[in-house]
């Protein structure tokens, strides 16, 4: 029995991922709580909306600490691009997760929240760029590869899920890593002591 707003968080989440913002009903949230409907107005007063609000600021923290903070002071652009991937893939299952962010964006519902989904994709956006930067892509160049790499993340999730078939994530992140990686190889900083990298040029 969960005793706690925090702790029902993940249960929460896991029912927004699988019955979307409109199809989880109160029964449905309760049912994976585990929660009386009482009890889940207790820690939500403000209902489904602060229910899903806490669940895009869990998520928010997690990329935060795993995703945006290493891209945008990881030392190793290489190390860490191939450790995004890496968290990415595991956190989303190999595309058998649903993105409920991603989800949030495709429907009127996500109007609601329009605030949190841009700031969420916009800093992992940015993160990505400035860690391309960082190993010498020039700034354009290493914005539209992160806007790239980022929404082919998202479509290779809506695939993998369409197709029941967690491969096809696998392959289309390992292509985008690729790319990444070998743009990283190709720029003019390729091989340069990641210590020896100026203030200026990242």
């Amino acid at each position: 029995m969960l005793t706690d707003r925090q702790s029902a968080v993940p249960a929460l989440a896991e029912a927004f991922r699988e019955h979307g913002f409109e199809g989880a009903s109160l029964a449905v949230l309760s049912k994976a709580t585990g929660l009386g409907k009482g009890s889940l107005y207790n820690f939500f007063p403000g209902g489904k909306e602060e229910m899903m609000a806490a669940v895009l600021d869990n998520i928010d923290a997690w990329f935060v600490d795993a995703i945006f903070q290493p891209l945008e002071d990881g030392p190793d652009p290489q190390a860490a691009i191939i450790a995004m991937f890496a968290d990415v893939t595991a956190y989303f299952r190999s595309g058998r997760r649903v993105c409920i962010v991603g989800c949030l964006g495709l429907n009127t519902a996500g109007q609601a929240f329009s605030g949190k989904l841009a700031g969420y994709f916009a800093r992992w956006i940015k993160a990505l760029a400035q860690c391309l930067k960082k190993g010498g892509i020039p700034q354009g160049l290493a914005l539209a590869l992160a806007e790239e790499a980022v929404s082919g993340i998202q479509g290779a999730i809506v695939l993998a899920r369409a197709l029941d078939e967690a491969a096809s994530f696998q392959r289309i992140v390992a292509r985008l890593q690729a790319t990444l990686l070998a743009a990283l190889a190709a720029s003019p900083q390729a091989g340069t002591a990641p210590d020896a990298v100026t203030k200026d040029e990242t």
